[in-house]
C-alpha cells in the first residue's frame, strides 16, 4: 500500500512538471508573436478603451502571493509644492500589488530653493534652465534611484512622476542617464510649454518647459523604455468672458466611470450623458479653473484635472491615457468623492503598466 502511494505521488509530481512546462511554452509563444509586440503602439485616436485586468492586478495581489516573482521597484517623484508624506498612501497601495516603492525625499520648504532663479537674468527673459536652480531636486531623484536599485537586485526601475515631477524626471534621465529606467509613468504632468506671445498667457515655469521640449529626449513606447502619460478629466474650464464660439460647455465636472480610459488627445467633450453635471452658464469656479488652464496651454475652455489641462499632460510618442473624474493632487482629494491619480480606485486602472 505504501509503495502504491509513493508511485502515485511521483506520478502527480511528474504531471505537475509537464503542466508547468506547457504553460511556460504557451506564454513564450504568445509574447514572442510580433503582432502582440506591436499591439501596445497601435492606438486608435478615437477609441475608448476599458482596461481588462487579471487576478494578478487585483488589490488582493501581493508579493507574498507572487511566489518568487519580484516586481521592479518604483520611484515616486513629488509634484510642485508637495512633500514626500503626501504620497505615503500611494506607496502603501503599490505595496499591496507587490511593487516596492521609494518616495524622493522632498519637503514643502524645499520648493523655496527655486527662488534662487530670481537672481538669474534668464528667469526674467523667460529662458530659465533647470540647472543649477533645480539641482537640489535632481539630487533627491538620484538618491531615491540609488535606494530603489538596492531593492531591484539587477532589475530596472519605474519612475512615477506626479505633476512637475514628471518633466523633472525627463530632465533627470537626460542629465543622469536612463539605463536604470524601463518605465516613466507621469500623472497630471504639464509636459508642453504654453504658446509664446499669446495675450494673457505667462509661462509659469519661466522657460523651463521650453528647455525640456527642446533638449530632453522625445517620448517613446518601446520594449526597452516606455512613456505612459496619464491625464485627468475632472472639470472643464471656462473663459472669464463668455465666448459664443467656445466649442464646449464649460460648466461641467465628471464623476468616475469605472476607470474608463480615453486614448484620444481630445481638447474637450460636449458629452451630456453619464455622470456629467451641467448648468446653463459657467460657474465662477469654472472660470477660475479656466484661467489656470489658460496659463498652461493657452486656452481656458478645455478639460483638465483642475490644475493641468488634458492636452498638456500628453506627449507625442507616449502611450497617452485619460481618466474621467480624476483630480490633480493628493492634497484636497478624497478617495470617494474626489479621487486623485494615486487613489486606490484609480491606481487599479494603471497599475498594470508597472506589472508588465
Amino acid at each position: 500500500c505504501d509503495k502504491k502511494l509513493k508511485v502515485r505521488g511521483c506520478f502527480c509530481k511528474y504531471m505537475k512538471v509537464l503542466k508547468n512546462m506547457w504553460i511556460c511554452s504557451s506564454f513564450l509563444r504568445l509574447t514572442s508573436h510580433p503582432q502582440n509586440k506591436r499591439m501596445a503602439s497601435a492606438i486608435v485616436s478615437s477609441l475608448r478603451l476599458r482596461p481588462i485586468f487579471s487576478a494578478a492586478t487585483s488589490p488582493s495581489f501581493s508579493s507574498s502571493s507572487a511566489g518568487d516573482v519580484k516586481l521592479r521597484p518604483a520611484v515616486i517623484l513629488p509634484g510642485l509644492g508637495n512633500n514626500s508624506g503626501d504620497y505615503k498612501k500611494l506607496e502603501v497601495t503599490l505595496a499591496e500589488y507587490g511593487v516596492p516603492a521609494v518616495v524622493a525625499a522632498v519637503s514643502r520648504l524645499d520648493w523655496f530653493r527655486n527662488a534662487a532663479g530670481l537672481v538669474d537674468p534668464a528667469y526674467w527673459r523667460g529662458r530659465l534652465c533647470p540647472r543649477p536652480v533645480l539641482d537640489w531636486y535632481l539630487k533627491r531623484i538620484d538618491d531615491a534611484v540609488r535606494e530603489a536599485n538596492e531593492l531591484a537586485q539587477g532589475q530596472r526601475l519605474s519612475l512615477i512622476g506626479h505633476s512637475a515631477g514628471g518633466w523633472l524626471a525627463r530632465v533627470y534621465m537626460e542629465e543622469y542617464g536612463n539605463s536604470d529606467v524601463s518605465l516613466l509613468l507621469t500623472l497630471g504632468t504639464p509636459h508642453l510649454p504654453p504658446p509664446r506671445g499669446q495675450s494673457g498667457v505667462i509661462d509659469q515655469t519661466r522657460g523651463l518647459l521650453y528647455y525640456v521640449e527642446e533638449h530632453c529626449a522625445k517620448a517613446v513606447y518601446t520594449p526597452e523604455l516606455r512613456y505612459v502619460c496619464i491625464a485627468g478629466r475632472y472639470i472643464c474650464g471656462a473663459p472669464l468672458v463668455d465666448n459664443a464660439e467656445a466649442d464646449v460647455d464649460s460648466d461641467m465636472t465628471v464623476g468616475i466611470k469605472g476607470g474608463e480610459e480615453i486614448s484620444e488627445l481630445a481638447v474637450a467633450s460636449n458629452d451630456k450623458g453619464g455622470s456629467l453635471v451641467s448648468s446653463s452658464a459657467p460657474t465662477l469656479r469654472a472660470r477660475f479653473v479656466g484661467q489656470g488652464y489658460k496659463q498652461v496651454c493657452g486656452r481656458a475652455d478645455v478639460w483638465g484635472d483642475g490644475v493641468v489641462p488634458e492636452v498638456s499632460a500628453h506627449l507625442e510618442g507616449a502611450l497617452n491615457v485619460s481618466f474621467d473624474g480624476v483630480y490633480h493632487s493628493p492634497v484636497g482629494s478624497d478617495d470617494e468623492t474626489r479621487p486623485w491619480y494615486g487613489s486606490p480606485v484609480i491606481v487599479k486602472d494603471w497599475i498594470h503598466h508597472l506589472l508588465e
